[in-house]
């Protein structure tokens, strides 16, 4: 989630950073995409069940289809086996409810019990926090599969895959999405359109919390350098500068038939993509991890001017200067091609191309909620504008 709209924005600057299926006790119980609006109010419907074939992990293949490019994380994995050995040893059924992965009845009361015992016994923070967004995630895979489409995250019935266009990000940009477990696989999600559009190996998945990504992502920033690094985040407690400021000095004539491979010459862009209450803790980890790189206490930030994102219509932000992660991006997008040193490279139709997936993107979910009869718009978060 990013920047808005009546004033320019304080955004974080660091210019360096087969379907495989499950044990056969597990069910799923959540609505279909065609329900009625009756049933959409009457969860007793017959659950569906997913019937495995012995292997109850997650093979890579489906790993990476949800869209991360790593292989499967240890912790992960090992939340996943915990989950069916205690399947095993009670007498009750995995049971998802909805579409965020949680799990539901007796199976649920005796989960609850182990995995807060194990928190618990876990001795720091890192720790704690790694088991937290294992177990987030791992629950939300085992409780999307057969309902969310993989590339989209929505349900397969409103799956949205046909409508959207590719295009490829002009090769000097790189996005890192650093997400936020609880985001992973929402509907409504919209850094999920940057993967989508520009592909995985411009705009890069990093679950936080997640060891192995983490890592991932901060060699990669080590690698291009901490002046190719910017974190887009509005921090109002750091000095701030403008994307002219930041940018109209570089200049990429002498890169331009470089091999890109390596990412040296890449211009590396974090954007937190979480709701703004967990935001928060996801930017003072980023601040942390660049002081241990490379001792300094603040990460460079970014003024963007950036318009509310249509999205508003249905996922309204706590105030005017915020807004989601994908109009962040559009904005960013859109004032790198208005500086003269990058107009030849077609960042205009890079950010209409993110635009055009955002509407397509609203479009599948105000049809949903129409037709399970539900409200359109949603109540305003922000009193008044920030000043």
């Amino acid at each position: 989630m990013l920047v808005i709209p009546s004033r320019p924005l304080s955004f974080i600057s660091s210019f360096n950073f087969p379907l495989q299926q499950f044990c056969s006790k597990t069910i799923i119980t959540c609505m279909d995409s065609s329900i009625t609006n009756s049933a959409a109010n009457n969860c007793s419907r017959e659950p569906n069940k997913v019937i495995g074939s012995g292997e109850v992990g997650i093979s890579v293949e489906e790993w990476r289809g949800w869209g991360p490019t790593s292989t499967v994380p240890s912790m992960v994995t090992q939340v996943i086996e915990d989950l069916n050995l205690l399947e095993e040893n009670v007498d009750a059924h995995m049971v998802f409810r909805g579409n965020h992965g949680k799990l539901s009845g007796d199976f649920k009361v005796q989960e609850d019990k182990k995995h807060r015992a194990k928190y618990q016994s876990l001795s720091d923070s890192e720790q704690k926090l790694q088991f937290f967004s294992a177990r987030q995630i791992a629950c939300r895979v085992l409780g999307s599969r057969g309902y969310l489409c993989q590339k989209c995250w929505l349900a397969s019935g409103d799956c949205m895959c046909s409508k959207l266009i590719t295009c490829p990000l002009w090769n000097r940009i790189r996005f890192w999405l650093y997400m936020h477990p609880k985001d992973f696989l929402r509907q409504n999600n919209t850094g999920k359109l940057l993967w989508q559009v520009f592909g995985v190996q411009a705009a890069t998945l990093c679950l936080y919390g997640i060891a192995e990504h983490e890592e991932m992502m901060w060699d990669a920033l080590k690698l291009a350098g901490k002046d190719k690094v910017w974190c887009l985040y509005p921090n109002k407690n750091a000095p701030a500068s403008s994307v002219k400021d930041s940018m109209a000095g570089l200049s990429f004539a002498h890169v331009e038939n470089h091999p890109e491979a390596d990412g040296t010459h890449s211009l590396n862009f974090v954007l937190i993509d979480g709701t703004w209450s967990n935001s928060g803790a996801m930017f003072s980890r980023l601040k942390e991890q660049y002081k241990l790189m490379w001792g300094e206490e603040e990460i460079p930030c970014i003024t963007l001017n950036a318009g509310a994102s249509m999205m508003h219509k249905l996922r309204p932000q706590p105030s005017w200067d915020r807004t989601c992660t994908a109009a962040a991006a559009i904005g960013l997008l859109d004032e790198l091609h208005d500086l003269p040193n990058f107009v030849s490279y077609g960042l205009d139709k890079q950010a209409k191309a993110i635009e055009d997936a955002v509407e397509v993107l609203l479009e599948a979910l105000t049809a949903r909620r129409l037709r399970m009869g539900r409200s359109i718009t949603r109540k305003q978060r922000h009193n008044r504008d920030i000043v």
